[in-house]
């Protein structure tokens, strides 16, 4: 009888707690299927990293989370779409740097930045870097920027894709230093790379990854990491502000937003569900492969993040009169 009383009390407590979670707002999530939206093709980091988030959220959530490639207009097609989706939890988005920089390049964007979405978390991030053919005379940006300003008309550098925050790195060491250097266009950081090892272009700026085992292997010689300090995987690299040239810091983000109008509670779950998410051993190991650190901030501190990379790039942008129509 004893049992059978505490069983109908704990009951009872139940029904009262989960009377007391509906009056309070708070919504069931979830209660099917996650779709995770990635504006670009499959086997990028962005569709990586979005894909181990599927995965532990599937597994920590218990209801299936999957990703969805939809490549096109530089990231601005499948962003539109997930800004277009029921603000419910359901429907979200990973993003790369070009949401805050493809309002400034292209004329028009098919969303609003910053009105059509709720930033979740800064999931991680990886420095772009300053890598030159090793046959250059240069072993310091420094003695770079003295060559260049010896030889004008003689030095360019390849950067992969028009807008891309290697190249627009690229365009303020540029304008900061009134170097007279050509930028190269490539697509993509693979034939831009492959460009300087073979000094069709002495320098390149590139994301960390596409040039890091090349650095390693002397193919290439870095000489700066932008961030503000060393990467672990090339800790005899300079960070910016020891290479002399901190306002060149820049990197590759990579973020989880969902709709405008998601309920805090949802956007709290989710960004909890990606700090867990990267604080995993297996998690950190694929994002060290990948040249990515772990990031997972708060949903305010990437609404900050957001405002200053757009501030900041769309000056860089205007600066140096970049358009794609």
């Amino acid at each position: 009888m004893r049992l059978i009383n505490r069983a109908v009390a704990l009951a009872a407590a139940l029904a009262l707690a989960g009377a007391c979670y509906a009056q309070s707002g708070a919504p069931a999530y979830p209660t099917r299927q996650i779709r995770v939206i990635v504006p670009f093709t499959a086997g990028g980091p962005t569709d990586v990293i979005a894909r181990l988030f599927a995965q532990k959220l599937s597994e920590s959530l218990g209801h299936q989370a999957y990703v969805e490639d939809m490549p096109g207009a530089g990231g601005n097609l499948g962003t539109a779409a997930a800004a277009k989706a029921p603000a419910d939890g359901y429907t979200l988005v990973m993003v790369s740097t070009g949401f805050v920089v493809n309002p400034s390049l292209y004329a028009k964007v098919p969303y609003d930045p910053i009105k059509d979405f709720a930033p979740v978390t800064l999931v991680a991030a990886s420095p772009n870097v300053m890598v030159i053919n090793p046959s250059v005379p240069a072993k310091t940006v420094a003695e770079l920027m003295a060559l260049i300003r010896a030889n004008p008309g003689t030095y360019s550098f390849a950067g992969p894709g028009i807008g891309s925050t290697p190249h627009l790195a690229g365009e303020l060491f540029k304008l900061k230093n009134k170097l007279d250097l050509v930028h190269i266009p490539f697509n993509g950081a693979p034939p831009a790379v492959a460009s300087t090892i073979g000094g069709h272009t002495q320098i390149a700026f590139t994301a960390l990854p596409p040039s890091l085992s090349n650095i390693k292997d002397g193919k290439l010689r870095a000489l700066a990491v932008l961030s503000p300090m060393r990467h672990p995987a090339l800790p005899d690299v300079p960070s910016a502000v020891e290479a002399g040239v901190p306002d060149l810091e820049s990197d590759t983000l990579t973020g989880l937003l969902a709709p405008a109008g998601t309920p805090p509670e949802i956007v709290a779950i989710l960004q909890r569900e990606a700090a867990k998410m990267v604080a995993q051993p297996d998690v950190k190991e694929k994002l060290d492969t990948l040249g990515f650190v772990p990031v997972a901030n708060t949903s305010a501190e990437f609404a900050a993040r957001i405002k200053t990379e757009l501030a900041r790039w769309a000056d860089v942008v205007h600066a140096a009169n970049i358009k794609i129509e």
